[in-house]
């Protein structure tokens, strides 16, 4: 997967870019999103595996994508094409959305607790992330029961471990030091 990240940076890059220049990223991400869910599809990575030639392999992608597809989004799918990198759009898509989201100045973490957290619990630590972030946070929730007490919050390569094996495992490696 760190290949095709590789591969799929500059494209990514160069698609937000164009998008933010034009004041169309929410369009331009709906748009890559899309043709990543098409590149993703069983029948067409059959197809673009076949020996098609280009051409027609470029035709049919577009074709399916349909209206969805403005001519400068056809243009860039042309483009990872013809340089063989459609098997890349995944990543692209992925990449583009943390490019939109520094933009944005937003950040998504990842919360998960033994119960599930109130409106209001929720709020509170938004609010609490936001000023520690200094950004914009959007939660994804989750309850594992194995946790029992406390929080483990995810954001990028940041994490917070509030839980009480967490606690417990730290407790047991400094007795040990």
């Amino acid at each position: 997967m760190s290949e095709l990240t590789t591969v799929a940076r500059p494209y990514a890059k160069a698609a937000f870019d164009f998008a933010l220049e034009k004041s169309a990223i929410e369009k331009w991400h709906e748009m890559i999103a899309f043709a990543a869910a098409v590149a993703n599809d069983e029948a067409m990575a059959t197809f673009l595996s076949s020996a098609e030639t280009l051409e027609k392999k470029v035709d049919v992608f577009i074709n399916v994508c349909g209206e969805q597809l403005d001519d400068n989004a056809q243009n860039f799918v042309r483009l990872m094409a013809e340089n063989g990198r459609l098997k890349a759009l995944t990543a692209v898509e992925k990449l583009f959305s943390e490019f939109r989201s520094e933009h944005e100045k937003e950040v998504t973490v990842d919360v998960t607790s033994a119960v599930k957290l109130t409106k209001k619990q929720q709020e509170n630590l938004a609010e609490t992330l936001e000023k520690r972030f200094s950004r914009k946070v959007k939660l994804n929730c989750s309850v594992d029961a194995a946790i029992v007490s406390g929080l483990y919050i995810k954001a990028g390569d940041t994490v917070i471990d509030g839980t009480v094996r967490g606690k417990l495992d730290r407790l047991t490696h400094a007795l040990q030091s």
